[in-house]
């Protein structure tokens, strides 16, 4: 009996199958929402899309500010086709899902196949203890304090280089002050710094060069304004096969040929040179690599290389632009800056940016606080799981709630950082002086928490201090407009009504 099928019945099966597969899904839905109908929250805004229609389209992070105050610090919110969703504030639940349960609550599949699709099944792919804790170990060393501190006069000497163009353009136009748009040159000084420092390679961005790297990562990530990325950010949690569609799924393929291509020359060239007292990230996870027991493949080694190049770029660029725009409109702090690093060495070392700048890291801080560049945390339970809580559900007086299996969890960073309760009524202010009160006792969660937080949190801080060190001491910046926050990858600012990331400051010489 011939059991193949003919080229006129795959039409029929491949309907079949698909069929099969949202019935699948929908008894999934459907059976989660059941389990968790005792979870308050808002009504469907749409039968097709959920709330995430407002989400897109609405403010980031705007909508769960009123849910919270509504329903409380676990809201029940739905996705498209209906799937729920549960934004998490609670600070206990928030604890157990990041700090006791962490391998308990891995990134949604949908997310895991952006990250697989984009970057490759590198540290922020990999789920698992053993996997996880595999990956951390070998790049660990190159995050360390110790190879931080090394790496600071290459962030002294990017910052130089940026603000030299800062100095040309400013002679070019024959004045005292021009308008320069920050969001480009963030960009590329977050590029060209990881370049340098972690692999020893330059693109050169810092003199105007172009890059097909720079352009891929620009325009897969700041190019949210049209439906197709509506689209595909509503539907990949629960159909991530959309990633490979159209033209955003072209995008997607070029950034991930580009990366590959960039990390497989620094790759081949760091073995070459073969240096075993570089400073550079490449050379300790060489390093690192040697002494383990399993070696890494070149195509492992290539994902953690694309990781480590968009993870420095997207988070650590919108930072910049946040910064600089936050002391724009605040030119009283700016001036108590500008003369806290004035009366300091030039390029202060890693414990002279910790220790002897106190507004500078209240600054960093406080902009981190009010702009964490990642607004949410994106977890799903891996088993159905009893999560302790810090005050009952409404309506109950249980301290824990039962969260379904496959059920995909929202921790909203900017509500958990602008809580009245934890950071006062003038927890809406951007107010650094919060920051250097001896009382006070503050926890950022724009780095995450717990053994999946972010391994690069002491090389982005110190990249942050020694490039504002450097500007502010030689340039005072102003705003002209209005700017509004939107959501790519990252949080980014524009100017309001514009559809692309855009912070035009005017830049001056002190």
């Amino acid at each position: 009996m011939d059991l193949s099928l003919s080229s006129s019945s795959w039409p029929l099966f491949a309907a079949a199958s698909l069929l099969l597969l949202l019935a699948r899904s929908l008894y999934h839905l459907a059976s989660s929402r059941l389990r968790l109908r005792h979870v308050p929250g808002p009504s469907a805004s749409s039968l097709i899309w959920g709330e995430e229609w407002n989400l897109y389209h609405n403010a980031p992070g705007s909508s769960y500010i009123p849910w919270t105050k509504t329903y409380g610090n676990v809201v029940k919110i739905n996705g498209a086709l209906g799937h729920p969703i549960l934004c998490i504030t609670d600070s206990r639940a928030i604890s157990y899902i990041l700090s006791l349960q962490p391998y308990g609550f891995p990134k949604p599949h949908g997310v895991r196949v952006w990250f697989q699709k984009t970057i490759g099944e590198g540290i922020l792919y990999t789920e698992g203890k053993a996997a996880h804790e595999r990956q951390r170990r070998l790049l660990a060393p190159a995050f360390s304090q110790h190879s931080v501190r090394d790496l600071v006069p290459i962030f002294h000497e990017t910052s130089g280089k940026l603000a030299a163009q800062w100095s040309q353009i400013i002679d070019n136009a024959g004045a005292e002050e021009v308008e320069i748009e920050v969001t480009n040159w963030a960009g590329r000084f977050a590029l060209e710094t990881v370049a340098r420092t972690a692999f020893s390679y330059q693109f050169n961005l810092l003199s105007g060069e172009s890059s097909n790297l720079l352009e891929a990562l620009d325009g897969l990530t700041n190019n949210e304004h049209n439906a197709a990325s509506f689209y595909m950010r509503a539907l990949f949690w629960i159909v991530p096969s959309i990633l490979d569609i159209g033209k955003k799924g072209e995008m997607v393929r070029r950034t991930k040929s580009e990366l590959g291509e960039v990390a497989r020359k620094m790759w081949r060239d760091a073995k070459v040179a073969d240096d075993s007292h570089d400073k550079s990230l490449m050379a300790q996870m060489l390093r690192a690599d040697a002494s383990s027991e399993k070696r890494m493949e070149e195509d492992e080694v290539v994902a953690q290389m694309r990781t480590i190049l968009s993870a420095a770029y997207e988070p650590v660029s919108a930072s910049i632009a946040w910064i600089l725009y936050e002391l724009a409109v605040n030119p009283e702090i700016q001036e108590q800056l500008r003369a806290e690093i004035s009366a300091s060495p030039s390029e202060p070392t890693l414990e002279e940016l910790t220790s002897d700048f106190p507004i500078l890291n209240a600054v960093i801080s406080e902009t981190l606080r009010l702009h964490p560049p990642i607004l949410e945390n994106h977890h799903q339970a891996e088993e159905d799981t009893i999560v302790p809580l810090s005050h009952p559900l409404p309506g109950s007086s249980d301290m824990h709630v039962l969260i379904p299996k496959g059920t995909i969890l929202f921790i909203p960073v900017n509500v958990i950082q602008t809580n009245p309760d934890i950071w006062g009524p003038d927890a809406h202010l951007f107010r650094p002086k919060r920051w250097m009160d001896a009382q006070a006792k503050h926890n950022l969660f724009a780095f995450s928490d717990g053994p999946r937080s972010c391994i690069g949190k002491r090389f982005a801080q110190a990249e942050l201090k020694a490039l504002i060190v450097t500007l502010i001491r030689q340039y005072s910046v102003s705003c002209r407009y209005d700017i509004e926050a939107f959501q790519s990858f990252v949080v980014r600012p524009r100017v309001v009504g514009t559809p692309m990331s855009s912070l035009p400051l005017v830049v001056r010489r002190v």
